[in-house]
C-alpha cells in the first residue's frame, strides 16, 4: 500500500496513542501482537514513541509517570483550527484538560473531556497528518464512543465537529449511531449507560484490524494480555475485546467475507 500523507477531514479520528506506566513492556507487547516496529522520538518530545506497520505510522505511545494512573488508548479528532474547535467544545460543555500546544513542526494538540465524561484529543496537522495506514490489518480500523449520556454526546459531536448522524439501532438493548463527515462514516457512538459500571466513565474505544482475530487472541494471551470478551461474529465483522499486560483496553476486528 502507499503511505497516506494527506490530512484527515476535520472531525475525523486521525490518530491514537497509548498512555502507559510501562513503555518498555508496551513496546515489546504491541510489536509482537501486531508485527509493528517502533521508533522513539527525540528527547524534546518527552519520550514519545511512534509505532509503524509495514513502514507506515499507525499509532503512538507516551509514558505515564504515575503508576496508579489509568492505562488507556486515546483517540484524536482532526481539526483545521484547534483554537476555534476548543472554543466551540468549551461552549458546548466540554472541559479543556490541556490547551492547544504546538508540537514542533508536526502540528498542535489539545486534550478535552466531553460533556458526557469521555476524554479525547484534538490534532491540527502540519508535518504529522495522522495515520499513514488505516483500516488495514495491523492498523486502526474504527473509533467508537461508549457514552453514559447518549443524546448529550450526539448533540455535542454534531455541534462541535459537524457530524451528520445515522441511527443504526434505537432499542434499549442496542442504541447506536454513526457520525458522518461529508457523507462518509467516520466513527460510532454507543449508548453505554446500561452496562458501564460507575467507576468506568464514558470513553473512546479503539479497534485494531487483524487478519485473524482468534489467532491474535491466542498470541496476545501468551504475551500476558487478557481476553475480556472472546471473539464473536457480528454484522460488522468478527470482534474481540482485550487488554494489554498493563490493562489498557482495545478491540480486535477482522473483516469476514459475506
Amino acid at each position: 500500500m502507499a503511505s497516506r500523507t494527506t490530512p484527515f477531514a476535520a472531525g475525523t479520528p486521525c490518530w491514537v496513542d497509548l498512555m502507559t506506566a510501562d513503555p518498555a513492556q508496551a513496546k515489546e507487547f504491541y510489536a509482537a501482537v501486531f508485527d509493528w516496529t517502533y521508533q522513539e522520538a527525540p528527547a524534546e518530545f518527552g519520550g514519545y514513541t511512534n509505532f509503524f506497520s509495514d513502514g507506515h505510522k499507525v499509532a503512538g505511545l507516551v509514558g505515564q509517570p504515575d503508576p496508579n494512573a489509568h492505562e488507556m488508548w486515546s483517540t484524536y479528532l482532526s481539526t483545521d483550527d484547534i483554537d476555534a474547535s476548543l472554543a466551540s467544545a468549551a461552549d458546548a460543555g466540554a472541559t479543556v484538560l490541556m490547551p492547544a500546544t504546538q508540537v514542533a513542526d508536526l502540528g498542535s494538540m489539545a486534550v478535552l473531556i466531553d460533556p458526557a465524561g469521555a476524554a479525547f484529543g484534538l490534532w491540527q496537522p502540519a508535518g504529522h497528518t495522522g495515520f499513514q495506514k488505516y483500516n488495514e490489518p495491523n492498523s486502526v480500523s474504527w473509533d467508537e464512543l461508549h457514552t453514559k449520556d447518549y443524546q448529550l454526546s450526539l448533540a455535542f459531536y454534531s455541534k462541535v465537529f459537524g457530524w451528520g448522524l445515522d441511527p443504526l439501532s434505537d432499542t434499549e438493548d442496542f442504541r447506536y449511531s454513526t457520525g458522518l463527515i461529508d457523507g462518509e462514516v467516520v466513527a460510532g457512538v454507543m449508548d453505554a449507560h446500561s452496562y458501564l459500571p460507575a467507576e468506568i466513565p464514558s470513553h473512546w474505544t479503539v479497534y485494531f484490524s487483524v487478519a485473524d482475530v482468534d489467532a491474535t487472541c491466542l498470541k496476545l494471551v501468551k504475551l500476558a494480555g487478557t481476553v475480556l470478551e472472546p471473539a464473536k461474529d457480528t454484522p460488522f465483522g468478527r470482534i474481540a475485546e482485550v487488554t494489554d499486560p498493563s490493562g489498557a483496553r482495545f478491540k480486535l476486528h477482522q473483516v469476514v467475507a459475506g
